[in-house]
């Protein structure tokens, strides 16, 4: 009986210390276990180095088309996202009363023609009869000399003479007078006839009617705009770019730039122009990036992203930039030496948007570096187990 006792203690006993063993062996094999990462090395690859910024399209040129005078719209041609050419006719305002204008200008210019014939033709007749009055102021003081005339009558022919050429003198005036006259009425007609050419409103220029803002049968007064027009050849996106990214940013920098109503097709750009002022309060700066073909449709307004080419390089030495971590104020990689985590400071390059970083040095290409999802790295240490796969 104690012996049986005895065996059935040894059995506890040796259960429970296999059970300890077994479960020491299944914590090292699996919570205590050396954790797996996975693990890269320096490759070469093509990089560009680009630039965020985001903003709306904005256009350049836009033109308010308006009328020189005031008048009612009788009639509207165009309307909102209607292409037009320049010269091509828009509205047309009311016209009667200066097309009176203008028949009146008309009759005016006709009569001061009329006075001007009549004006010349009296001179001509004054300029006759004081030719014939010096002939006969001369014959009658040749006669007076000869005592064959009075000298009485010499000198009334001689008076004659004198107010024949004071008539001359007076036709000449008139005709003058006349002649400026002519010209009062034909600037009058050219007025009155710009007035009937500003009833019709023309574009100013090729462009997109961007709006129609007034409406047949509305009033308009002189820089009242009717349409607005916009240039496509100068659409861009006025892109805002944080101040501490703006080095290597130039005039002539290529970019893409997707627009939100088409974010899987972006459209290659280059810079255009930069702002000279930041934003206060954003401290950010105003960069015009232009589209390089001019876009046929477009919103003004629409919000975009733009990414500014700053720089490229090939065959450039690099790693994922998921393995970067910054560590006391230092960015590096997780090195794995001996099985063993080791912290290594690097210097970056260039880091592409398509998630790759330029190494530009603290490695030489042949360590292993750990690449995991950025929550567990970091809880890494140094010295801590891992296994690279």
């Amino acid at each position: 009986m104690a012996l049986m006792k005895t065996l059935a203690a040894r059995k506890k006993y040796l259960f429970w210390g296999g059970f300890l063993v077994g479960a020491v062996v299944l914590l090292k094999l699996t919570l205590l276990a050396p954790r797996k990462v996975h693990a890269v090395k320096l490759e070469r690859r093509d990089l560009t180095e680009e630039v965020y910024g985001n903003g709306t399209v904005e256009a350049k040129v836009v033109i308010p088309v308006s009328s020189k005078i005031t008048g009612r719209i009788v009639e509207v041609f165009v309307d909102q996202g209607d292409h037009v050419r320049r010269g091509q006719l828009l509205a047309r305002l009311e016209d009667g009363d200066f097309v009176q204008q203008q028949n009146q200008s008309e009759a005016g210019v006709k009569r001061s023609a009329a006075n001007l014939d009549v004006e010349q033709a009296t001179l001509k007749k004054a300029k006759a009869n004081l030719v014939l009055a010096e002939k006969n102021a001369q014959r009658y003081k040749a006669l007076a000399e000869k005592n064959l005339v009075s000298r009485l009558e010499a000198e009334q022919y001689e008076n004659a003479f004198l107010v024949a050429r004071e008539e001359v003198a007076r036709s000449t005036a008139a005709l003058e007078s006349a002649r400026m006259e002519q010209s009062v009425n034909r600037a009058g007609l050219g007025f009155a006839k710009s007035k009937v050419g500003d009833t019709m409103i023309y574009a100013p220029q090729d462009g997109v009617i961007i709006t129609r803002d007034l409406e047949k049968g509305a009033t308009v007064t002189p820089g009242m705009a009717i349409f607005t027009i916009a240039d496509p050849g100068t659409v861009w996106v006025k892109a805002n770019v944080d101040e501490a990214l703006l080095k290597g940013i130039a005039v002539g920098n290529s970019a893409l730039i997707t627009l939100r109503s088409s974010a899987g097709h972006p459209c290659e750009g280059k810079v255009a122009r930069l702002g000279r002022e930041s934003d206060r309060v954003t401290e950010e700066l105003e960069v015009d990036v232009a589209f390089c073909e001019a876009r046929r449709s477009f919103r003004l307004g629409e919000q975009s992203e733009v990414y500014i080419v700053t720089g490229n390089k090939k065959g450039a030495a690099s790693l994922p930039s998921a393995t970067l971590v910054s560590r006391e104020q230092k960015r590096g990689v997780w090195v794995i030496a001996n099985g063993r985590l080791v912290f290594k400071p690097v210097k970056v390059g260039i880091e592409d948007r398509k998630g790759f970083s330029e190494i530009v040095s603290g490695l030489d290409g042949s360590e292993l570096v750990a690449l995991a999802p950025q929550p567990e790295m970091a809880q890494f240490a140094d010295g801590r187990k891992v296994t690279p796969q």
